[in-house]
């Protein structure tokens, strides 16, 4: 009787086995990459909070600020030829990338004469708030850390306004002040030019660094609860706000000089003062910025460039046929997303990882690098980071951790001085008119 019951047993695993849905159950389990595993499980705890992103430039550009009838959730067909490709950024792929929060970046031209520039990033301000207001299931506008961690909690991109270039406060605390009101939480102090107190990365030095009116925009915007940003200004700029800076600073797009000499990156000297200001350095995808391949390149091209122009002067067609030969012959070397991880690696040995976070850049260059060409890359940048031996943690800190630390840090020094009257500067009178 026991043998016959254990045979019936027998029989029926083995039809259950033979079974189509036995067989779905059985079938192999295809195995799970344990770094995507880790960066899937980082992400989820501690969505992308990235430094800077261009949007708001572009909707200037493509659609002169008239938004009414834009698509904000897929951009992908936005080409208009191949002098203009598609856009970067769009909600769907803010999602497939794990982006939790974003620093939209209100830049205007650095070209602009102040007064023209004021009034411009005030435009952005207004077309970056009506963008997220068109999106409220997706976007949530959004002025400090609570309310960041709050909208990600709810599943909406936390959505931040951060401005490029010091040039768009025209020179006046004043207007500071009311730029922060409308809610600006960064400046980046220069562009790639000057303005009238700061020295830019990628300009003649002025002032050896901040001017004395500097300093105290510097000053102020600790008082304010405005993050200083450093990225596009000078080592001696940087160098120069570290010293009268009360509240963390950071570099919304920047990579370690050490690993790419462009000047638009961090240099170790100053890294190195990172851990006692206790900043952080949103490592950019921008490839130049990223490859020293690349950059050199670059730098050869347009040398390339200014010699044939010079050797061919009046015949600009001689000039595009030769160098189109010249890069037929030396076809431009590609980033990846292996040198922003190079990055990573190079601050957090100087710096830390507490002092790193992720700033793309996305719609602020022509692409970036291989498997980061646009917003979707995150997961496969933070997948190469556990390759390397960066534990959850460590990567739920690069994501977002960090630069939430930073911002309470900055919002808790301008609580402890919010007795302190705002900092008086003399306005500048204008000439006389003619008579």
């Amino acid at each position: 009787m026991q043998r016959l019951v254990i045979s019936r047993l027998a029989l029926g695993a083995a039809l259950a086995l033979a079974s189509p849905l036995a067989a779905q159950q059985a079938a192999p389990v295809p195995a799970v990459d344990p770094a995507t595993a880790t960066a899937h499980a980082a992400l989820e705890a501690a969505p992308v909070f990235d430094g800077h992103n261009d949007v708001p430039n572009q909707l200037r550009d493509r659609t002169q600020n008239r938004i009414n009838a834009f698509d904000f959730e897929d951009t992908s067909h936005t080409a208009t030829g191949p002098d203009v490709a598609a856009m970067q950024t769009d909600l769907a792929r803010l999602r497939q990338g794990k982006v939790g929060a974003q620093f939209w970046s209100v830049y205007v031209p650095y070209t602009a004469d102040e007064p023209r520039a004021v009034q411009q990033v005030i435009e952005q301000i207004d077309v970056t708030r009506r963008l997220i207001d068109r999106n409220p299931a997706s976007l949530r506008f959004v002025t400090t850390a609570d309310q960041v961690e709050r909208a990600m909690a709810e599943g909406r991109i936390a959505s931040l306004l951060g401005m490029e270039g010091g040039h768009s406060i025209g020179s006046s605390l004043a207007v500071l002040r009311q730029l922060h009101a409308l809610g600006a939480r960064y400046m980046t102090l220069t562009h790639n030019s000057n303005t009238p107190w700061a020295d830019a990365a990628t300009d003649d030095p002025r002032f050896g660094g901040l001017s004395d009116f500097g300093q105290d925009v510097v000053r102020e915007m600790n008082r304010l609860g405005m993050l200083v940003d450093l990225s596009h200004v000078s080592e001696a700029t940087m160098m120069d706000a570290l010293d009268v800076a009360k509240a963390p600073v950071i570099f919304s797009h920047s990579g370690a000089r050490a690993v790419d000499g462009h000047p638009r990156n961090v240099p170790d000297s100053v890294l190195a003062r990172l851990p006692e200001n206790g900043g952080i350095v949103m490592v950019v995808a921008l490839p130049r910025f990223i490859s020293e391949q690349v950059r050199q390149w670059t730098a050869s091209r347009a040398g390339e460039e200014a010699r044939l122009k010079g050797l061919w002067q009046g015949q600009p067609a001689k000039v595009t046929e030769l160098l189109a030969a010249w890069d037929k012959a030396n076809p431009e070397p590609k980033a990846t997303i292996r040198d922003m991880a190079d990055h990573i690696d190079h601050i957090r040995k100087v710096a830390g990882v507490e002092h790193i976070g992720i700033g793309g850049d996305f719609d602020g260059m022509p692409s970036g690098p291989q498997g980061f060409e646009d917003v979707r890359g995150y997961p496969l940048l933070f997948a190469e980071l556990a390759r390397r031996g960066y534990s959850q943690a460590e990567l739920e800190m690069i994501a977002s951790r960090n630069i939430l630390r930073v911002m309470r840090a900055a919002e808790a020094y301008a609580a402890s001085v919010q007795d302190q009257p705002p900092i008086e500067t003399l306005i500048t009178s204008p000439a006389p008119a003619a008579p």
